[in-house]
């Protein structure tokens, strides 16, 4: 029977309620976090943070979200708990005073789990005592292999487990059980949970090149979309957080805005108005030619315009660099001390590459700069193989787009610049603004001359023209070329050409 207009339209209405998780990035992966009221798996090696992940979801519930939580653990015990969050900077004991969280720790005896008359009727007296006392609305139970541990019967576990799945949802509770992955592929050691809950969160923590990784998947999840890949994670002092690959997008508005490279010269190969706001610009080179000094320009210049800038630094401290960059007239420390420059140094191999987009992601929350120099992008590269890094520095260069940040990268080549000018990272298809600088030998090695020239500029009309460069006690200084000079290099390479061609003969 055709379905009335009436009834079309309140089907389509009908959308899965979601319960936020408010673990960062999590829940746009989720499109909004678990199935309210239903039952959600996460499963996991040792130490993929299944209990930290129920742990995080009920805190963020009571601090954020106004709903109580219960914890069930079948193995650590509250001190045990407290113990093992209190380095992450999650005071649960204090919402466990405050009767918002309640831990009930439930010791299991040989006799409680014999198959013989099993039911969890015991369970369920403990937890609805739990849930009433506080109105919780949220649920994890940690784990769910040792509340059946003892039970071999298939028939049996699976009524059993029915029966508490049903029980919670008929209680109108979001609940979590945490279990580990079977070697035979299976996200349970029973292999039953997986086809009866609603969602399967999958987590593994594992090691490439000596190099530990986390990653979380979405398995299943029954009447919502979601994101199917693997997503890095991390576990900081804030607790679990999830760098979606779906935040990185090609949604960034355009605008004719320009702002100045904090170099009057170079800001008229622009025809005098310097980058696009919100842009992305590479500068790079080979060592030693003056990569960082035209990022640092760039810094000061933002902050003279009252943005805050956020500058890191993966070769030198902050003490170094602003050290040498007094050497050519830029002065760091008024900006800092005005709290308009941010400096962050350090060793890219210190962290891996999520823990480092990580905390890109949140110094770009917490700071909120309008400009950003990373210095450089080369130095990353043996933090993961070429996928990876392309995968990390493709998500950061779109939060900063996102942003409207305007972004100023260097990057390393090698000395043989003229078959390689872009550096080895691979990005220069993202970068709106490209920028070589050199060194270059002439009078038959007696003098180098620095030389500047801008591969492309999307959407911005520029000169093409190789230019030269000084760096003095005044800063930076772009000139061209003028067409003696041009006369004689030509001459040059021409009597060059001519001898070698006579030498070959």
């Amino acid at each position: 029977m055709a379905k009335t207009t009436k009834e079309k339209i309140t089907a389509k209405r009908i959308k899965l309620l979601k319960c936020p998780t408010g673990i960062k990035g999590f829940d746009e992966i989720t499109e909004g976090g678990l199935p309210k009221n239903g039952s959600t798996l996460v499963s996991g090696n040792p130490g993929s943070g299944k209990t930290l992940f129920g742990v995080d979801f009920l805190i963020n519930g009571a601090s954020d979200y106004n709903e109580p939580g219960i914890l069930m653990s079948f193995e650590e015990t509250e001190e045990e708990l407290y113990k093992n969050v209190a380095s992450l900077n999650m005071d649960l004991a204090a919402l466990v005073s405050q009767k918002k969280i309640v831990l009930e720790h439930v010791i299991l005896e040989r006799k409680d789990i014999e198959e013989i008359d099993f039911n969890l009727e015991g369970l369920f007296v403990r937890l609805e005592d739990a849930i009433d006392s506080i109105g919780a609305k949220r649920v994890v139970l940690d784990s769910i292999e040792s509340l059946f541990a003892g039970i071999t019967d298939l028939g049996i576990l699976r009524l059993e487990i029915k029966r508490l799945f049903r029980w919670l949802k008929e209680k109108k509770v979001t609940a979590i059980f945490t279990g580990e992955a079977a070697k035979t592929g299976s996200y349970t050691r029973h292999g039953l949970e997986e086809y009866i809950s609603d969602c399967i969160i999958l987590l593994d923590n594992r090691v490439k090149d000596e190099i530990a990784t986390r990653r979380v998947r979405v398995i299943k999840y029954r009447g919502s979309r979601h994101g199917t890949s693997e997503y890095p994670f991390v576990i900081d002092d804030q607790g679990l957080s999830v760098i979606p690959i779906t935040s990185a997008g090609l949604e960034q508005p355009g605008t004719d805005k320009r702002v100045s490279s904090g170099i009057p010269s170079l800001d008229k190969l622009f025809t005098g108005k310097g980058f696009t706001k919100g842009s992305t610009i590479l500068a790079s080179g080979t060592a030693g030619c003056g990569k960082t000094s035209f990022g640092a320009a760039f810094a000061v210049e933002s902050c003279k315009r009252g943005e805050r800038c956020l500058l890191y630094s993966y070769e030198e401290s902050a003490g170094q660099l602003t050290q040498n960059m007094k050497s050519i007239g830029i002065d760091f420390a008024p900006w800092i001390k005005k709290g308009l420059l941010k400096i962050v140094a350090i060793r890219p191999s210190f962290l891996g590459l999520e823990m480092h987009l990580l905390n890109i992601y949140k110094l770009v929350d917490s700071f909120k700069p309008k400009a950003v120099v990373v210095d450089s992008l080369t130095s990353l590269i043996g933090e993961g193989d070429e996928r990876e890094v392309s995968s990390m520095l493709t998500r950061m260069i779109d939060l900063f787009k996102s942003k409207g940040i305007t972004t100023f990268f260097t990057s390393l080549v090698s000395a043989n610049f003229k078959s390689n000018t872009s550096g080895e990272i691979g990005v220069s298809s993202l970068i709106d603004t490209w920028i070589v600088v050199r060194m270059v030998e002439d009078d038959e090695g007696r003098r180098r001359t620095r030389e500047v020239f801008i591969v492309k500029s999307r959407g911005t009309n520029h000169n093409k023209d190789v230019h030269k460069f000084t760096m003095s006690d005044d800063g930076i200084s772009v000139t061209p070329y003028d067409e003696s000079t041009f006369n004689r290099n030509e001459k040059k390479n021409f009597d060059k050409n001519v001898a070698e061609n006579k030498k070959n003969k």
